[in-house]
């Protein structure tokens, strides 16, 4: 008899928050507080299709090929940052370092119109946009064929992520994958934020997402317009007169439905692990899938804090230790030469 389960898994997570730090806002404000981690990146300018662009950050050494580790050609793992983050997103160059560490390469893929030089057409990165990830990997894995890919999204990137994995299935180069803190169901998460504390990080966000559509808007004029996007007071407001008009969506809900990765789940044939906090304040607890959402290669660890991409730890002296840069190397680490 099959004993094979047709879901995936559930699972606690084994995280625990510094004792200083047990706080959903403490966990998520410091994340972004922390020193920005050293990091040497050389930067690629990936021409695209239609004639807009994406730029790749080869860390350090990352960029030359049949580098070794354990006589083995290093696998490359590809990093997407959050709404708003790029390069200088501290997550990601944490993770970046301590894979370095490790033998592995790492390249950082900013989204389309995420850095300070605005794309060239109207549309730029959303939560749905898997297309231009999707061109990245092919070309990635037309340069190396015998490299073992894998990639690790937070946040924005972590829905980006599960949504190409459930549309791609085994058609996807990557071997294996990690996405923390992801959105699973964009309309709550987007009604969450406009509720208590909450409304202070989406001030930031929209504040951040307002000043790119106007810079953008000085240089490639934007069929918007530009004082409803200006006077957006919520992430519905800034959809409906932003996003959802550049990008061929009829209002934010017909944006949040087909964005959601949640309703792509499952399509995903590779193995991928989910880290999520119950007390995330971006989130709501009806986000979270449950195991019969899931298939048979996904793993969600379902943990008690962390709050948005945060997972402080202590370290020594009662320092902070960052235990995603722990967790994510790890799980990696057990599908290197599987397959």
């Amino acid at each position: 008899m099959d004993l094979t389960p047709f879901h995936g898994r559930v699972v606690a997570g084994a995280f625990v928050p510094h004792p200083l730090l047990r706080n959903a806002h403490l966990q998520t404000l410091l994340s972004v507080l922390r020193p920005a981690p050293r990091l040497a990146l050389e930067v690629e300018r990936l021409e695209l299709p239609d004639g807009d662009f994406v730029d790749l950050g080869w860390c350090d050494s990352s960029r030359a090929q049949g580098a070794l580790l354990q006589g083995r050609q290093a696998p490359l793992a590809v990093l997407l940052h959050g709404l708003t983050g790029g390069f200088e997103s501290k997550y990601a160059r944490g993770l970046a370092r301590r894979l370095l560490e490790l033998g592995w390469r790492v390249v950082i893929l900013r989204f389309r119109g995420a850095g300070p030089e605005p794309n060239r057409l109207p549309r730029y990165y959303h939560h749905g946009d898997t297309e231009d990830l999707r061109e990245v990997l092919a070309l990635l894995s037309e340069r190396e064929p015998a490299t073992r890919l894998f990639a690790v999204g937070w946040s924005l990137g972590g829905n980006v992520l599960l949504k190409y994995l459930g549309e791609d299935g085994e058609k996807t180069p990557l071997a294996a994958a990690v996405a923390v803190s992801v959105p699973f169901e964009l309309q709550p998460c987007a009604e969450r934020l406009r509720t208590g504390f909450s409304r202070l990080y989406q001030r930031h966000l929209m504040g951040e997402l307002q000043r790119m559509i106007r810079r953008k808007h000085e240089i490639v004029p934007l069929p918007v317009d530009w004082d409803k996007v200006a006077a957006a007071k919520d992430f519905f407001d800034f959809d409906n007169a932003a996003t959802a008009i550049l990008h061929g969506f009829r209002d934010a809900y017909d944006y949040y439905e087909r964005s959601s990765s949640g309703r792509y789940l499952s399509g995903i044939r590779r193995p991928v692990l989910a880290i999520h906090a119950k007390d995330d304040p971006f989130m709501t607890p009806a986000v979270v899938p449950a195991a019969r959402a899931l298939p048979p290669d996904v793993t969600l660890e379902l943990c008690e804090h962390g709050g948005h991409v945060g997972f402080c730890a202590a370290g020594p002296r009662y320092g902070a230790r960052w235990w995603l840069e722990e967790r994510i190397p790890e799980f990696l680490a057990g599908h290197v030469t599987n397959g």
